[in-house]
């Protein structure tokens, strides 16, 4: 040893360096996919709140008989088809 406290195998990689075979391959077809799934979630969370939406809109109309409730028309309705469009906004856009 000259100079060091350190056996030689110690000094094979110098900090920045890393040990290639630990870490796992990139797949970017699989990430591809990935991101599609969640683009595609999103925009079905999105239609789901514009269905929500109109359901709701439908039943202000009287379309199905009664109106809604108080506690459906502040829980149920708008508040939620909102919720959803935005949530579903926002896994579509990543």
């Amino acid at each position: 040893m000259h100079g060091s406290d350190k056996p030689d195998d110690a000094r094979k990689t110098s900090p920045g360096q890393h040990d290639t075979a630990a870490k796992p391959q990139r797949d970017p077809e699989a990430e591809y996919r990935r991101k599609r799934r969640i683009i595609r979630a999103g925009q079905a969370l999105m239609g789901l709140g514009v269905l929500v939406g109109l359901q709701h809109f439908l039943f202000h109309l009287g379309t199905f008989g009664a109106q809604p409730s108080g506690w459906q028309d502040l829980l149920i309705g708008y508040p939620t088809a909102g919720v959803l469009v935005i949530a579903g906004a926002i896994a579509a856009g990543r």
